[in-house]
């Protein structure tokens, strides 16, 4: 799409009144125009061939179809990039995680109380996100579910290495990636470290669903939570960033206060660069898909320090962006396909 070009969107939300603040809000955004607007998927379905549009807000929770029921469909057909716009309820958060693995590349929470009052003060940071996913390649993302290869299962016998630590950062495109390779580690694999960029409510969804169907045992991180074999650790989307620190002989997660870092709290620089501090040659890292430079640094501090650094490859890569970066500060050692980093994460980390 041309950077002249304004980003043309087409708003899907039962209530009259979310459709009229996000239609205003972004009216008044010179880089974006409103050209549609659809209180169900059935009718949002022939705006979407008629209209044709960059972009697709899409709410959660609507009567006779769901949003993900919604995505699924049209996807495959007629494949937009679609920001979720979701409530905080239990099935709300479920079904925002089902999208953003089937396709979705951003979800924006709504307001828990009022609306018409909490909706228009995320206006400037909705257009910011709206005009991004313009530039998310979702044709990409199909290919890239057709023609993946198989995830290689990293190794099941492992050596102790309570001193080892493995970290890994995500932004767009990640939920799906990291769905995809988690279950490929062993149980007993090195404790892991994520930060997914994601809204404040819903990496405890994220993580139970991750737990379901992984070897190791994943949680969202708390304060003080140990870094240990076997486990994963996600870090609480929205509100503060997540560190490791050492202690004797072993690794905490640490919740601190700041401000946002790459436009992101947690950011994958703050926890790269603490686990580079904590862990040093021990420490081994990736940067998954993502939109931006979060986590180049970091990266970079990590492999300075000694660590074994990985980035996915654009091949691969719902979005280049943070790897790109990362490649280009010189901060990763190898790049290559999501299907490999399993292993050669393990293979790093346990390696003497």
């Amino acid at each position: 799409m041309s950077p002249s070009r304004r980003v043309r969107v087409l708003i899907v939300d039962d209530s009259a009144l979310v459709r009229k603040v996000l239609s205003v809000g972004m009216a008044k955004d010179p880089g974006i125009e409103v050209v549609g607007m659809a209180s169900d998927p059935y009718q949002a379905r022939d705006l979407l061939v008629d209209l044709r549009p960059d972009v697709i807000t899409l709410d959660v929770e609507m009567p006779r179809m769901d949003g993900v029921s919604f995505l699924k469909k049209f996807m495959p057909v007629m494949p937009t990039p679609v920001v979720m716009i979701s409530s905080l309820t239990q099935k709300g958060k479920t079904i925002t995680m089902e999208a953003l693995e089937a396709g979705a590349v951003d979800v924006i929470a709504k307001p828990e109380v009022g609306v018409a009052d909490g909706m228009p003060l995320m206006l400037t940071d909705i257009c910011e996100r709206v005009k991004a996913a313009a530039a998310v390649d979702v044709s990409r993302y199909l290919r890239h579910h057709d023609d993946v290869g198989r995830v290689e299962s990293a190794p099941t016998s492992l050596a102790e290495t309570t001193d080892r630590i493995i970290a890994i950062g995500a932004s767009t495109g990640g939920v799906e990636a990291l769905r995809r390779i988690l279950p490929a580690f062993p149980a007993d694999c090195p404790g892991i470290v994520i930060v997914q960029h994601m809204p404040y409510g819903f990496t405890s969804s994220f993580a139970e669903r991750l737990d379901s169907v992984c070897r190791m045992r994943v949680h969202e991180a708390k304060h003080g939570d140990r870094v240990m074999s076997g486990a994963i650790l996600i870090a609480p989307g929205g509100n503060q960033h997540m560190t490791v620190v050492r202690s004797g002989g072993e690794y905490r997660v640490a919740m601190t206060d700041g401000e946002p870092v790459n436009y992101s709290r947690p950011a994958v620089d703050v926890l790269f660069n603490s686990v580079a501090v904590a862990a040093g040659r021990n420490a081994t890292a990736a940067i998954l898909t993502g939109m931006g430079k979060d986590g180049a640094l970091g990266l970079l501090a990590i492999r300075t320090a000694g660590g074994q650094t990985f980035a996915q490859d654009e091949a691969s890569s719902i979005v280049f962006g943070m790897p790109y970066a990362a490649v280009e500060v010189g901060g990763v050692g190898m790049s290559a396909p999501l299907e490999k980093i399993p292993a050669l994460l393990v293979q790093a980390a346990t390696r003497h």
